[in-house]
């Protein structure tokens, strides 16, 4: 990663005095409000849910400095300051923190703050995120009993990560290629990522080289002009090949077919190009056509025994490994003996549902998304299973109509978007009176929130297994087990 930046927006930078100077002016005026021109010398206490180091200052505001471990004396520059808190960046490392690895993988983190915890060990990552499912659980009396097992961790810590959607930014004379860092619109260019599979790596080398040959025009939001807006590359490690998907403001063939030509020359693994067209505003990356510069139209990628086609728009996980072990921990907890019937509800493209379908009767999944429910389709027909239903709309409505067709559900599986399930869904889910839950979650806050209703509705969370899907960040994953309650009475009697 180049330790550079370029602005989409003119913003003027403040310059930031020396470490005396904030020293003499501290002296001087003790209560003064913060502001970009002041640096501070703080010892962070903690750590947030975001990644941040805290700190307080002695008038109690927070600090928020993006690079800093708990532990760490800092002196930190302050990028602005809102609603009584002061977001902060790392300008000098005075004394490091013990939870600093000695060897981090990137040393531009704190810069690009794109992985949080990069520079941190990695034993020290688990304690925290295990620390912070249980700091959530703790608030909901009673999950008390509820086992939190080790985070489980996939075999590659870097170069994991096997989707990139990245901003196309500056000039084609020096174009930046790269991610917005956090609360801004500074794209920092990113020349080896140490999460990307080092194909992706491979892709945006060669992508930055076509756009300065083929001086393909880079569009620009404020004046809505140029072509090339996002490029976003997804790689199949079982094919060993990848997919490269230019976004652009209009169809505009041409430019996009010779950079696509150029690309495919420097980089043989590329096997699918592709041009998606957005020429709305705002931050959605993809729209909603596709056109294909090459006669492969998709990846097949694997995980465990089961196929996936990956297509440019559809939802797939960017952590092979990760997603093995939570399908592995959902089949292993389901307790599956080929006579039941399993509801996986916000089913995406049918990855759970698929792995569940050899130990199961049959299995219905549900998702909103149409486009998701034909992927899922699609991917029971190329592994030739048969017992896999799969339904588009809304999951409480659905659930509505299981309930009056009285469908008997052995086992329910959830895995909803971060916000969780709401409280009627939970309740339809229950009235389908399954045996057991697996709940999957990406927020450790929704998670303990609905494990709580749930809780109350008759279900008791067992157990809790953390899944490192995205090592170096803040993110977790879990799986919950929970029984019904008359159904724990049966096995104890």
């Amino acid at each position: 990663m180049k330790n550079t930046k370029f602005e989409h927006t003119k913003t003027k930078t403040a310059r930031i005095p020396s470490h005396k100077a904030a020293e003499t002016m501290a002296a001087d005026k003790p209560f003064v409000p913060l502001t970009r021109k002041n640096v501070l010398e703080l010892r962070i206490s903690s750590l947030d849910e975001d990644g941040y180091g805290t700190a307080r200052n002695e008038d109690g505001m927070t600090l928020r400095v993006g690079g800093a471990l708990p532990g760490d004396v800092v002196l930190a520059g302050i990028d602005h300051v809102a609603g009584g808190t002061a977001f902060c960046h790392v300008k000098k490392l005075l004394q490091p923190s013990q939870l600093r690895s000695n060897n981090p993988p990137c040393r531009e983190s704190a810069d690009c703050f794109g992985c949080p915890l990069i520079a941190m060990k990695y034993s020290e990552q688990k304690n925290w995120k295990r620390g912070m499912i249980l700091a959530e659980m703790a608030k909901y009396p009673g999950l008390s009993d509820s086992v939190v097992h080790p985070l489980l961790s996939p075999d590659n810590l870097i170069h994991y990560r096997t989707t990139a959607k990245l901003t196309v930014a500056g000039k084609f004379s020096e174009p930046f290629i790269g991610i917005y860092r956090r609360a801004s619109h500074d794209v920092y260019d990113l020349e080896q990522c140490p999460i990307h599979h080092p194909l992706i790596d491979k892709v945006v080398e060669a992508v930055r080289k076509g756009i300065k040959k083929g001086k393909v025009q880079v569009y620009n939001p404020q004046s809505k002009m140029g072509l090339l807006r996002y490029l976003v590359v997804r790689v199949s490690v079982h094919e060993k090949k990848a997919m490269v998907v230019f976004v652009t403001s209009t169809r505009s063939f041409n430019e996009i077919h010779h950079l696509g030509r150029f690309v495919q020359e420097l980089v043989p693994e590329v096997d699918v190009v592709v041009q998606n067209v957005n020429a709305t505003e705002g931050n959605v990356i993809m729209g909603q056509k596709d056109y294909f510069l090459t006669k492969k139209l998709y990846l097949t990628e694997r995980i465990g025994d089961v196929a996936f086609r990956i297509s440019p728009r559809s939802f797939f996980q960017i952590n092979n490994g990760g997603a093995n072990l939570i399908y592995s921990k959902v089949r292993e907890w389901a307790g599956l003996t080929g006579s039941e019937t399993v509801l996986d509800l916000y089913c995406g493209i049918g990855g759970i549902a698929l792995f569940l379908a050899g130990s199961a009767k049959n299995v219905i999944g549900v998702e909103v998304v149409e486009e998701a429910v034909a992927d899922a389709r699609m991917n029971a027909r190329i592994n030739g299973i048969k017992n896999c239903q799969f339904e588009a709309g809304d999951v409480a409505d659905l659930l509505d109509e299981m309930t009056a067709d009285q469908l008997s559900v052995n086992v329910a599986v959830l895995n909803p978007p971060r916000k969780g399930c709401d409280q009627n869904v939970l309740e339809h889910v229950v009235a389908l009176g399954p045996k057991s839950i697996i709940y999957v979650s990406c927020s450790p806050q929704s998670l303990a929130r609905d494990l709580d209703i749930l809780n109350k509705l008759g279900y008791l969370c067992r157990e809790i297994q953390p899944v490192d899907m995205f090592p170096q960040t803040v993110h977790v994953e879990n799986v919950a087990r929970l029984e019904r309650r008359d159904n724990l009475a049966v096995k104890s009697a």
